[in-house]
């Protein structure tokens, strides 16, 4: 499988929860507001033999007038309708802000037209149930009724070779993915597992919905990884994308 990083850059947030474009080279965090954090935010693609896959979806921000992922997309040679499967692990705004566009007239539509998305059912009527400032319930209604849109409900397996499992640590209904093929298991945990250094720590988030669960399933998927063999892919670690364990 390839792997392929879709990094849109660093940000801050505080707690009105607006991501603010960050640059580490020039700006200073001190002169942001207090609490500010610094988030670093990359969607990816895995390529298989069956999909294109797009793993979450950034931040949904456009430059000219094009969406950025559209560009990353474009960058690594592969166009909007190449992707056949858009699999989200939540839909905080950092995360799905990407999986539709705006037409002139002001409607919404979804980014990929020839995929297939994948989202807890529960996700959604959470997210737009609640809204914002976590969830941008304008962007993701065009999730709802959509015949594009599978719902899926717990744990399952696609096309049997994508398996998933709902968690309910760092948002209510967050769920993760692993992708084996050819004896190779890329692993997904979105925010659950979402930078290398929260895997080695014991690292609890006042930001999760449920932080010790959150570092504890860090804890047990890096140990089975590390026995198995498994790739991780940390969306908010952009200078270290993933980790490969070898097979011991």
């Amino acid at each position: 499988m390839q792997i392929i990083p879709l990094s849109e850059g660093v940000f801050t947030i505080d707690k009105t929860k607006i991501f603010v474009p960050f640059n580490l080279a020039t700006d200073d965090l001190q002169q942001r507001a207090v609490g500010s954090l610094l988030v670093e935010v990359q969607p990816f693609v895995v390529k298989t033999e069956k999909d294109i896959l797009l793993l979450d979806a950034g931040l949904g921000f456009s430059t000219n007038g094009q969406l950025q992922l559209y560009a990353n997309l474009q960058a690594n040679g592969i166009a909007p309708g190449d992707i056949t499967k858009v699999l989200m692990t939540h839909l905080h705004k950092d995360h799905a802000g990407g999986i539709s566009i705006k037409d002139k007239l002001g409607n919404y539509h979804l980014a990929f037209p020839n995929a297939r998305y994948y989202v807890q059912q529960k996700e959604l009527e959470y997210a737009m149930d609640i809204g914002f400032p976590s969830y941008m319930a304008e962007e993701i209604s065009v999730l709802e009724n959509n015949k594009q849109v599978v719902y899926l409900n717990g744990d399952g397996i696609i096309d049997d070779y994508i398996h998933y499992h709902i968690t309910g640590a760092h948002s209510k209904y967050h769920q993760v993915y692993w992708i084996k093929e050819n004896n190779e298991t890329i692993f997904f945990g979105g925010d659950d597992a979402p930078q290398l250094q929260q895997m080695k720590n014991k690292f609890i988030a006042k930001y999760d919905f449920d932080g010790k669960k959150c570092m504890e399933l860090r804890q047990l998927w890096w140990q089975q990884g590390k026995e198995q063999g498994w790739t991780f892919l940390f969306y908010h670690d952009v200078k270290t994308p993933y980790f490969t364990f070898e097979k011991e």
